[in-house]
Parts: structure tokens; sequence; C-alpha cells
């Protein structure tokens, strides 16, 4: 399974940037584990509750887009805490933003058929 999610995430894995539990490594580093928690969030919440707006999808990639810049500019670094967060957050928004495009794609699909038969 490990593989699959690594293939799947093209993780990096990083020591310094995984959790760890009794000793072993998680399959992915702390952000990928929080995008694919996000993931998992979204379509539980989907289940039981509407989607979320196209708009609020994409602003919840912001904090994790932030993260990255900041870090990569040597403003800040990371945690693994904030890492797993700003993840969970991307991962859901992500869920919702295929959701939305897709939805968006069927209406205009359905025009374009409507207006190919009148």
């Amino acid at each position: 399974m490990a593989k699959w999610l690594n293939y799947f995430f093209v993780c990096h894995r990083l020591p310094e940037r995984s959790f760890f539990y009794r000793g072993h490594q998680f399959p992915l580093c702390a952000r990928c584990t929080g995008i694919l928690f996000g993931y998992l969030l979204a379509i539980l919440f989907w289940i039981f509750f509407d989607p979320i707006p196209l708009l609020f999808a994409v602003v919840l990639l912001v904090p994790l887009t932030l993260d990255g810049v900041f870090q990569y500019l040597n403003y800040w670094e990371s945690t693994n805490i904030r890492r797993l967060l700003t993840g969970i957050l991307a991962g859901f928004g992500t869920i919702f933003i295929f959701y939305g495009i897709g939805k968006l794609g069927l209406e205009h699909g359905k025009m374009m058929a409507y207006y190919l038969m009148h």
C-alpha cells in the first residue's frame, strides 16, 4: 500500500518532513498525509451535506500555497503540524474543485446538446 500512495502522490518522503509512529515513518510526508485526509474528509462531508461552492474550494488551497511559497523563499520553516493542516484544507478543497469543474462540464454539455437538437 505504501508504494501505491507514493506513486499516487509522488511524495518525497523526507524523514524530517514526515510523521513517525512507533519508530516507523508514515508512507507519505506530513503535507501529503494532510492532503489524503482532506480527500477523505471531503468525501465524507459530501455524503452528508451539499458540496461547497467552487470559489470557497479554491480559497481552501491558499494556505498551502502561501506556506509552500514562503518556506521556499526562506521567510519561515514550516512545521509538520502546519503542513498537515494546510494539506487537509487543500485536499478538502481539491475534491470540490474537481466536483465543480465536472458539474460545469456536464452543464455545458447539456446546453450544447440542447442547442444542437433545436
